[in-house]
C-alpha cells in the first residue's frame, strides 16, 4: 500500500486503505468478472483505460462544472447517476465489477474519503458513493 501511495503521490482514502490492509485485492482478474485489483495493478484510468476517458471524459466545448452541485452531490438511492465528465480522467481505477470501480480524488470528504464510482456501459451515468466503503456496502453496485 505504501508503494501505491508513493507511485500515486497521494495518500489513499481511509476506507479503501482499510480494505487494502485486510486484503490486497479481491477475486482473480484472469478468471472472475468481479474483482478488485491488487495494489500493483491499481492506476489512473487515463493510463490504464484511455478509451473509457475518450467516451466518458470531457468533450470539446463542455462547460465546467458539467453538472450543477445541487444535482451532482446527491448520494444513495435518490442519486441521479450524473457524472462530471471533467473528473473522469483523474479517477483511480481499482477494479472491475460488471463495469469499472473508480475512486475520485477531486471530491474528498472532511474525513479524507474520496468519492467512489461504479461506471458501466449498461448504466446511464454512474452509481456514486461518498467513499469506497459506502459504495461497496450499497445496493448500487
Amino acid at each position: 500500500m505504501r508503494l501505491l501511495e508513493e507511485r500515486l503521490g497521494l495518500p489513499l482514502p481511509p476506507s479503501y486503505r482499510a480494505f487494502l490492509l485486510y486484503a490486497d485485492g479481491y477475486g482473480d482478474a484472469d478468471e472472475d468478472d468481479y474483482f478488485l485489483f491488487r495494489t500493483e495493478r491499481v492506476g489512473w484510468l487515463r493510463d490504464l483505460e484511455p478509451e473509457w476517458c475518450q467516451i466518458w471524459g470531457p468533450q470539446e466545448g463542455d462547460k465546467v462544472p458539467s453538472v450543477p452541485d445541487d444535482l451532482y452531490f446527491v448520494y444513495g438511492p435518490d442519486q441521479n447517476g450524473f457524472v462530471r465528465n471533467e473528473y473522469v480522467p483523474h479517477t483511480l481505477l481499482i477494479g472491475r465489477w460488471d463495469g469499472l470501480l473508480l475512486l475520485n480524488p477531486l471530491v474528498v470528504t472532511p474525513a479524507g474519503e474520496w468519492e467512489a464510482w461504479h461506471l458501466a456501459s449498461w448504466r446511464a451515468g454512474a452509481a456514486r458513493g461518498r467513499s469506497f466503503w459506502e459504495l461497496m456496502a450499497s445496493d448500487l453496485v
